[in-house]
């Protein structure tokens, strides 16, 4: 990064976007330049929304960036699987959007397939259509939410129009 001296009017708000963004602990952020001298910037660091483990354990934020810090007892579910950051940003929306929250899950399985499995802090396994999450969640969520299936160990949704439920 470079270091400006003097006015502030030479420097480009793409240098100071650019460098900011090589920070995968943003979440989003706003760069005013207030003449002559000054440059306010706000910043919002991602919330970290689950963790995966390569090689080592990285966290995943918000924005859907894996970032390498160490935390204790951080209880966030684990994504098991290829992680594509496009994909996951796409399913958090989902998620976000559904009666569940992230913290509810004990873990997340990222199949090749591009299907997705979810384990529940409860032992639930929820396993997920490629397609059309949204209904598939919704159905999880009102099958789980019944007296009638308190012990249920498996909500199987990837056939379209069946539920298999396991006990």
């Amino acid at each position: 990064s470079k270091l400006y001296l003097g006015t502030i009017f030479f420097i480009k708000k793409n240098d100071i976007n650019n460098v900011i963004l090589e920070y995968n602990l943003v979440d989003h952020f706003t760069v005013k330049k207030i003449y002559p001298r000054n440059i306010n910037i706000d910043i919002q660091p991602t919330k970290f929304v689950a963790q995966i483990k390569t090689d080592k354990i990285y966290l995943v934020g918000a924005n859907g960036k894996l970032i390498n810090e160490k935390r204790e007892n951080i209880k966030l579910p684990f994504l098991k699987g290829k992680f594509n950051q496009k994909q996951f940003l796409i399913f958090k929306k989902i998620i976000n959007d559904s009666e569940f929250k992230f913290t509810e899950f004990e873990s997340i399985f990222l199949h090749p397939s591009g299907r997705i499995d979810i384990m529940t802090k409860n032992n639930i396994l929820m396993k997920l259509p490629k397609k059309q999450l949204n209904k598939a969640l919704r159905i999880a969520y009102n099958v789980i939410s019944q007296d009638q299936f308190v012990n249920i160990k498996t909500i199987d949704l990837r056939i379209d129009n069946q539920i298999i439920i396991q006990k």
